[in-house]
């Protein structure tokens, strides 16, 4: 089969992932063999391929918002069928023995293993996962469509969670990506007023089509005290820029598994009980939840389709900001 493989970590201008032949994968005990064809590019797939993001096994094929065709089930497997149609994300496995996966926290588990960083991802025709950490998909929209849910939504619902956010709630997105762009819908669903700053000027354009009450650039002020914000930009800069538009008591969730040093800021913006607190991964339980939502609302997601042979492409339009939504590699 073709996969785009990482063997070195490097610039995109160097090419660093290269399509090549691989032995087709076998699933093994409690594993589902699935036929890709559609994987979201992230920019964590980003961070693993340019090296900002440490080694953790090479070679690799990265990506982890993957939509696929069960073709095989390995032994021990049940609940799933040769057909059904799976999802896989971020989340790999993990030890389910210590504190955090008992006590409903498996996001922090200190022996997680990730797609496309530990284990084999979607920027691929073929791969295994286990059977556990997939999730069952609806077989109507394109998997085009479902790829971009099962990362940047997922993290995003987890995001806002994780930012006290309430229904009516004023909300601000820092960074407008992809993720940010499901996490609005969300909010939009439960009735916030939804506030977002961007450098960029499209995706301030494209924050008020869908839906954004105001959009402005890091230097405008943003014009209400928010009760919640949340950080997508992969930078410090960010973070402070939030805080300063947070209303007392509220809290920055920062949607970053890698981040930039934070400036220095004077203390007066975190006093009155303002907090900061990261997004780390997420549990399997906020994917079914994020995905159940997902059908009801509907959230809709939007595009940039690229085939296999375009990954080292893919990736540069998420870290240049030109890709209209989500960027995908279609498979098949």
């Amino acid at each position: 089969m073709k996969a785009a493989l990482l063997v070195t970590h490097g610039p995109l201008g160097e090419g660093p992932l290269r399509l090549t032949e691989v032995v087709d994968p076998e699933p093994g005990p409690g594993e589902l063999l699935l036929a890709i064809d559609a994987c979201g590019v992230c920019r964590t797939d980003l961070q693993i391929v340019e090296g900002d993001l440490p080694v953790r096994t090479s070679p690799v094929v990265p990506g982890h918002q993957i939509v696929g065709t069960v073709l095989a089930l390995g032994p021990d497997v049940t609940g799933w069928n040769e057909g059904d149609r799976a999802g896989v994300g971020w989340m790999a496995g993990t030890c389910g023995q210590c504190p955090f996966c008992i006590g409903g926290r498996e996001n922090l588990c200190e022996r997680a293993r990730f797609t496309g960083w530990d284990r084999h991802g979607g920027f691929a025709e073929r791969t295994t996962v286990d059977a556990s950490f997939a999730f069952a998909l609806p077989m109507d929209p394109p998997a085009s469509d479902l790829a971009p849910l099962l990362c940047g939504g997922v993290i995003g619902y987890r995001a806002l969670k994780l930012s006290g956010i309430q229904p009516g709630g004023t909300l601000g997105l820092f960074g407008f990506g992809a993720s940010a762009l499901l996490a609005m819908q969300l909010a939009s669903y439960w009735g916030c007023e939804v506030f977002v700053v961007t450098r960029s000027e499209t995706q301030r354009r494209r924050a008020i089509e869908m839906g954004a009450v105001w959009a402005g650039s890091y230097e405008e002020t943003v014009p209400v005290r928010l009760d919640a914000t949340v950080t997508f930009a992969p930078a410090g800069e960010a973070v402070v820029a939030a805080l300063s538009a947070l209303a007392p008591g509220g809290i920055v969730a920062v949607n970053a598994i890698h981040l930039d040093r934070i400036p220095e800021f004077d203390y007066g913006l975190l006093w009155q009980e303002r907090h900061i607190r990261s997004v780390a991964n997420f549990t399997r339980a906020d994917a079914v939840e994020f995905l159940e939502l997902a059908t009801t609302i509907p959230i809709r997601t939007v595009a940039d389709v690229f085939p296999l042979d375009a990954a080292n492409q893919a990736l540069t339009a998420v870290k240049d900001g030109t890709a209209v939504g989500a960027a995908v590699l279609e498979t098949r």
